[in-house]
C-alpha cells in the first residue's frame, strides 16, 4: 500500500513520545517512551485516495527493530529523523535508491534512539473512554 508513498509521499510525524504495552500477570502495563524534553520526528508515509467526492488520507509511521531503551519494552520502534535529515526526507523528488534511503534512515535513527528513555506510567492510559488526553499525568513515571 505504501510502496509509491515511500518513493515520493514522505512525511514527518512530530511527537513528544509514544506508548508501548507489556503483558503482565494482572493485565497490560503501559510505558511511555520518549527523549526527555526533546521533540521526536518520526519518518512517516502518506497516501491519498478519492472515495466518491471525499479525499481519504492514510498515514503510517515507519518502524524498525528497537534499539537501546525502547527495546526493553517492545521489539519495534519508530524510525526517528535528526533535524539535518528532515529536508532530504521531505524532498518531493522520487527516491531512486530505496536501499540507500533505508540505510540513511537506520543511521540517523540510531543517533536519536541512543537518547530514548522509557518508564512505566499509570494504567489510566489504557482506558480511552475515560482518560483526558491532555492530562500531563499520563506520561508521569510510576513505580511498579
Amino acid at each position: 500500500m505504501f510502496r509509491g508513498a515511500f518513493a515520493g509521499q514522505r512525511a514527518i510525524v512530530p511527537m513528544t513520545g509514544y506508548y508501548e504495552w507489556v503483558e503482565m500477570d494482572d493485565g497490560k502495563q503501559p510505558y511511555f517512551i520518549h527523549a526527555g524534553d526533546e521533540l521526536l520526528a518520526a519518518a512517516g508515509l502518506y497516501a491519498a485516495r478519492k472515495e466518491g467526492d471525499q479525499w481519504k488520507l492514510t498515514l503510517t509511521v515507519i518502524t524498525r527493530e528497537a534499539t537501546d531503551a525502547s527495546g526493553e519494552v517492545h521489539d519495534r520502534m519508530p524510525v526517528f529523523l535528526t533535524r539535518d535529515a528532515w529536508e532530504d526526507w521531505l524532498s518531493p523528488e522520487k527516491l531512486e535508491d530505496k536501499e540507500g534511503a533505508l540505510a540513511m534512515l537506520r543511521a540517523v535513527s540510531d543517533e536519536i534512539s541512543a537518547k530514548i528513555l522509557t518508564h512505566p506510567v499509570s494504567r489510566e492510559v489504557n482506558n480511552v473512554r475515560k482518560l483526558t488526553r491532555t492530562d500531563p499525568n499520563l506520561v508521569e513515571p510510576i513505580t511498579l
